[in-house]
């Protein structure tokens, strides 16, 4: 309550009749369950200062009739990007949906899955956000089809920062992993896996092990959990291996991981 009072010391002239029943019911009606309204309250409070009749209703009717949203998606938009209720969604849409459209040839079912995934895809900016990691993209040798691939699968990866994250990990990938970047496209969840607390730990557990395959690194290999890969990679149980995300970490992985981070 005191973090809603810091951003919205309003509320405390809202009746509850009036403002307060109004919104919680209308976040009830869209199927949202009463166990998250509250975070939602916390993290766009400004809610409150909105019309349920005269905004919140007309910005979630545009959702679905002019964006596209199916209304048994609304809910979960909603409480993925609480602030999409109370932007002019109308800008954020166009704006976004004609760069992506213009800049990548994304056909418009396409964006609407992004927007769906990941609804606070209209709120990042597009020149510090979008086109400098379409950019970075293109620069190890997507083509426009590849990054739509990926961004279609796994569109929260638009949240990754480039120098701490995305360069480091594709470094990575070419360097150590000998995978191509076409791999990416087949296995998108490399790139929101972390560099030294998952990837390099299963690539140097293996390597140790001397059951690291010939050629590229399988991607698939960090696709299970900690459990299965010992299994099923590793050919025994977690218990009996040894392996440490952790452990590995506190040693060559977090050298290799501070390393690339200089590159």
């Amino acid at each position: 309550m005191k973090r809603i009072l810091l951003r919205q010391p309003q509320i405390l002239a809202y009746t509850v009749e009036n403002n307060l029943k109004s919104h919680v019911a209308f976040s009830s009606g869209l199927g949202i369950p009463g166990s998250r309204i509250g975070q939602i309250i916390t993290a766009a409070p400004s809610l409150f200062s909105y019309s349920v009749e005269n905004s919140l209703k007309p910005t979630v009717r545009y959702l679905v009739e002019e964006v596209d949203i199916k209304k048994s998606d609304v809910s979960k938009v909603v409480q993925l990007s609480p602030q999409i209720l109370v932007q002019r969604i109308d800008v954020s849409w166009n704006t976004r949906y004609n760069f992506l459209s213009e800049e990548l040839g994304a056909p418009r079912d396409s964006i609407v899955k992004m927007v769906t995934k990941h609804p606070q895809l209209l709120h990042y900016s597009i020149e510090d956000g979008l086109l400098p990691r379409i950019n970075f993209r293109r620069s190890i040798g997507m083509h426009n089809s590849d990054i739509m691939k990926v961004l279609t699968s796994l569109t929260q990866v638009l949240s990754l920062t480039l120098e701490e994250n995305l360069k480091p990990k594709y470094i990575y990938l070419a360097n150590e992993l000998r995978n191509e970047v076409q791999s990416l496209t087949k296995y998108p969840m490399y790139l929101s896996s972390s560099l030294d607390q998952r990837i390099c730990p299963r690539h140097r557990f293996l390597f140790s092990l001397k059951k690291a395959p010939k050629g590229p690194f399988p991607l698939s290999s960090l696709v299970p959990t900690d459990e299965s890969f010992c299994r099923q990679w590793a050919g025994t149980s977690l218990d009996k291996s040894g392996f440490s995300s952790e452990i590995t970490t506190q040693g060559v992985c977090q050298e290799i991981w501070e390393s690339i981070i200089k590159y």
